[in-house]
């Protein structure tokens, strides 16, 4: 990977030297992204970049060779999680009375155990099986029964998808506290006196249910408060570090939905995946060999589901350990403000990692260094990366080459099958969110902390995202229209424009 403007770029150029490295990249990105594949075709078509080389000159040919079959086993998607629950289990008992330079080494040890669970040839090969199995369902129900991207009902309330749960579980806090008018009258407070922090946690004490509420808040935290947004860069606040930012979300819930809303809009979803199942495969049953058809049709139903789920798993792994190591190289920042090495705790976040190994060794810093480095971050976030950046700073940008959208639609990759109409809510800050029931969600992208928000709107659009990006997945399981990778979205819709998303072919009206 390479560095360029505060964002890491993957290096493709070895893949596409060779014809079959070339062939494998291209074909899994027109599943995926098809703007990224248009821009590096653009590149090849001019023939100016990359000089190709034979298939047996670069180990660059196998790439994206599918690992070794799986059997469809779902005890072995519980045995992975069950592993990396009792590896981030260790870490947090061990990490917690280690500093200085023992706690920097600990944390290099460490990574390389990250990386074991992340790259653990089982749960790749999870992965792929669920994506192998979609693509056969969706390509062959449209080539058999006219059906396009069946597989996006299908997968809807598959068991094991931490971050759906997720999502479904603030719900259920929504539940706990709904019957508690002070409580919720603090909290929209909360809201209105934009508090941060969570010192509001320990006022609820003295309000009628607000134990209950603590309570259920703090569960929430203890299972998913390591997540936020752009949770893979390490120095982003984390929602147990500041609760606040799910007051907004949780009155929403409180206000939208009934109670029990969270078990009910998983059993919808798993109901509506089954009745979908049963009518695919009626169908199928009465073609020409459709007795055949159908049987290799419900082997890759049973596969889809059975896997999918963990495709979000290991993330929440790998920041469930960078909320650990965060915690205790917090406490070291501390210990180097008390002895006047650090003017402030975030200093640190301007030092990489061999630096702040020094700086810990030494008790002295560059200061005029982190100053550079602060004002350089501020440059970076004005910044829109672009998908493909050349080695001579070229950016490429890819189109749709469709003609299958009406005219004036804005086109963009269907994720999620369905048709929706709504009120177009533009939202760039999950914090600002105010959603009602009905709405469609349109942000520039989403990770798995925009999920919360998922259970409440009808639909979703987004400027970046792939068909295996979180709010894809979280979509199609919760049953959501959506379209993503459509350029320029949060400009080109208004908030509280009327809009029709079509999740099936992937473009998105303006109506009013």
């Amino acid at each position: 990977m390479h560095e360029a403007g505060g964002r890491l770029f993957v290096d493709v150029a070895p893949v596409l030297a060779t014809p079959a490295g070339r062939a494998n990249l291209l074909g899994a990105l027109g599943r995926s992204d098809p703007l990224i594949r248009d821009a590096l075709q653009t590149i090849l078509d001019r023939g100016d970049f990359i000089r190709s080389l034979p298939d047996e000159d670069s180990i660059a040919a196998s790439a994206g060779d599918s690992p070794a079959p799986i059997e469809t086993d779902p005890a072995v998607v519980t045995r992975l999680i069950r592993h990396s629950q009792a590896s981030v289990a260790t870490l947090r008992s061990e990490i917690q009375t280690l500093s200085g330079p023992a706690l920097l080494d600990f944390i290099l040890a460490d990574i390389a155990e990250l990386k074991r669970i992340l790259f653990d040839p089982q749960g790749l090969q999870v992965i792929m099986a669920a994506m192998e199995a979609t693509w056969w369902l969706n390509d062959h129900l449209e080539a058999w029964l006219g059906e396009k991207n069946a597989a996006d009902a299908l997968t809807q309330s598959v068991p094991h998808n931490v971050t759906s749960e997720m999502g479904l579980a603030l719900l259920d806090v929504a539940d706990t506290i709904r019957p508690h008018a002070d409580v919720v009258t603090f909290l929209q407070r909360v809201v209105d006196e934009g508090r941060e922090g969570d010192g509001f946690l320990n006022e609820l004490a003295g309000l009628a249910g607000g134990r209950e509420a603590h309570d259920a808040i703090r569960g929430y935290l203890d299972e998913y408060g390591m997540r936020c947004a752009g949770e893979i860069d390490i120095t982003r606040t984390r929602w147990s570090e500041r609760p606040a930012t799910l007051v907004p979300t949780v009155l929403g819930n409180i206000k939208n939905f009934e109670p029990g809303a969270g078990k009910r809009h998983f059993e919808r979803g798993r109901l509506e995946s089954r009745r979908k199942e049963q009518e695919l495969l009626t169908r199928l049953r009465a073609l020409p060999h459709g007795e055949q058809k159908a049987e290799e049709t419900k082997r890759m139903i049973d596969r889809v589901r059975a896997f999918t789920g963990y495709r979000e798993y290991p993330k929440y792994g790998m920041v469930s350990r960078y909320f650990a190591y965060k915690q205790a190289l917090l406490r070291e920042a501390d210990r180097l403000v008390r002895s006047g090495t650090l003017r402030e705790k975030e200093d640190i976040f301007f030092l990489r990692f061999p630096e702040l190994q020094e700086v810990v060794r030494t008790n002295d810093v560059d200061a005029e260094l982190i100053l550079e480095r602060r004002e350089a971050f501020r440059s970076y976030e004005a910044l829109t990366p672009p998908r493909i950046l050349t080695s001579d700073g070229e950016a490429i940008t890819g189109r749709y080459r469709r003609e299958d959208a009406p005219p004036g639609a804005l086109a963009g990759l269907p994720v999620s099958a369905g048709t929706v109409e709504g009120r177009a809510r533009v939202v760039m800050d999950m914090a600002q969110a105010d959603l009602e029931a009905g709405d469609i969600l349109v942000t520039a992208y989403t990770d798995p902390s925009w999920t919360p928000l998922f259970v409440t709107v009808a639909g979703l659009v987004t400027e970046v995202g792939g068909l295996m990006t979180h709010g894809a997945v979280i979509a199609r399981e919760y049953g959501l229209p959506a379209v993503v990778g459509v350029e320029q979205a949060t400009r080109l819709i208004r908030d509280g424009q009327r809009i029709r998303v079509h999740g099936t072919d992937g473009y998105v009206q303006i109506l009013a």
